[in-house]
Formats: C-alpha cells, sequence, structure tokens
C-alpha cells in the first residue's frame, strides 16, 4: 500500500488550480490502442489509471476518487500535476450567478405550454 503523501510526493495542493467536486475530467492523449506508436506519457501509476479512466467516458473529480478509492485531496493534486502537462481537460461547472434565473425557466415553460 502506498500512503497519499508518497503518491504527491508530500504536496498537499494542486498548485494554482482549484478542482470542484463536480468538474468533468477528459483525457486529452489519444487512445494507445489506436496508436500503437504513441508513447505512453511519463507519469506514475495513479495518474496513468486516471488517464485511462477518463480516455472513454469523462468523470467528475469525486467519481474518479471514488474509482481510484483515494482521498479527494490526493486526487486534486495528481490532477493538477497532470493538467499542468496538458495531458487533461477540466471543464469547470457553470458558476451559479451565470445560471439562468428560475422565472425566465417558468416563464419558457407556461410559453412552451402555450403553443
Amino acid at each position: 500500500m502506498v500512503r497519499p503523501y508518497a503518491m504527491t510526493r508530500g504536496r498537499t495542493g494542486a498548485g494554482e488550480q482549484q478542482f470542484d467536486l463536480i468538474a468533468v475530467v477528459v483525457t486529452e492523449l489519444p487512445d494507445p490502442a489506436l496508436g500503437p506508436d504513441a508513447p505512453e506519457p511519463p507519469v506514475g501509476p495513479e495518474q496513468a489509471r486516471i488517464l485511462a479512466l477518463c480516455r472513454g467516458t469523462p468523470l467528475s473529480v469525486a467519481e474518479l476518487a471514488a474509482e481510484l478509492d483515494l482521498p479527494v485531496g490526493v486526487v486534486r493534486v495528481l490532477l493538477g500535476d497532470l493538467l499542468a502537462a496538458g495531458l487533461i481537460r477540466v471543464r469547470r461547472p457553470v458558476p451559479p450567478a451565470l445560471l439562468p434565473d428560475e422565472r425566465i425557466l417558468q416563464e419558457v415553460i407556461r410559453g412552451l405550454r402555450a403553443l
């Protein structure tokens, strides 16, 4: 068993990046099965597993932590390294201030029902 501080080399933060629990992670690398000539990136086993998990299906940070059976803080540090290396893309959730107002959505629903 590898201790979390060994996986993160003693770091506790993801650098400048803030990863929300519902942020969606997608691998930027092509599938090695499709291009066997492509070299594997120089990452640790946990990061390689993150890349493999997110290659076919985008996953949230919380789903990755559950799938890897690792604390969320450790997953955030590993994701920060992968993002800095350009191996993943992260889609952050829409801030609540930018979401449409509920009254507007109710008006749209009433208008559609009236049609």
